[in-house]
């Protein structure tokens, strides 16, 4: 099956070119798109060197943004699998097929590699903060849609043709790993998740740390929350 990885990245030049090394070494059978989201050191300058394609937003559009970017290059250009893979370093290229095993035996129609299922072999964890905050929103989700997912925060993702079709246009920008779930939800797509290796981040830190955690947490809620109540699209 034809099959799209899209990278966003905002400022990743110390960690893009190990990811695009990573990918081509250990899941060659799969088209790479880098989508910087306005970056302004030389991430698209160490992509195009890489020799993937690359497309370079002129202003930061948030994860969201550059997803959704990706997503409708997927659409545009007729994969059938779209796989999401961050740009700083924490996401192994060998784990991907465990993504795409459930699409490809159409068993799935979403696909979230967790590091919080019973036998994920995660290589880091989170801070006691970001812990509780996930599993806060594994309980929220599993009530508002009635299907149990552990990493709600997960950007280690794959959809198939259906889910590329419908998210191309719907996919959520402000806190969109978590409000993508509910959506999916929503609209019935079969979601499931697989135990995934992850790393720590290669370089810089999350934007969502300290006092923030709980501001997220906040605002994440009221935006599931809505989402909830406004979305049914299918």
């Amino acid at each position: 099956m034809k099959t799209l990885i899209i990278v966003p990245a905002y400022n990743e030049e110390e960690a893009i070119s190990g990811v695009i090394e990573d990918l081509k070494e250990n899941f060659s059978e799969a088209d790479i798109l880098v989508v910087s989201d306005g970056s302004r050191d030389r991430t698209v300058e160490i992509a195009r060197e890489k020799d993937v394609m690359v497309v370079d937003l002129p202003s930061n559009l948030g994860i969201g943004g550059a997803v959704q970017t990706g997503l409708k290059f997927a659409l545009r250009y007729g994969y059938d699998i779209a796989i999401q893979f961050d740009g700083d370093g924490q996401h192994i290229a060998s784990e991907i097929k465990k993504l795409i095993e459930p699409i490809m035996e159409k068993n799935a129609d979403a696909v979230i590699g967790s590091r919080f299922l019973k036998d994920s072999p995660s290589l880091f964890k989170s801070t006691f903060g970001r812990r509780i905050g996930i599993k806060f929103f594994e309980i929220l989700n599993t009530v508002l849609i009635r299907q149990h997912v552990t990493d709600n925060t997960s950007g280690f993702r794959a959809y198939n043709r259906d889910v590329i079709e419908f998210m191309a246009y719907n996919y959520p920008t402000d806190y969109p790993e978590p409000e993508a779930v509910i959506l999916l939800g929503r609209n019935r797509f079969r979601i499931v998740e697989v135990p995934v290796k992850m790393r720590e981040r290669k370089c810089g830190r999350s934007s969502i740390f300290g006092f923030k955690t709980i501001y997220y947490m906040v605002k994440v809620t009221l935006a599931i929350v809505m989402t909830a109540l406004r979305y049914r699209l299918r």
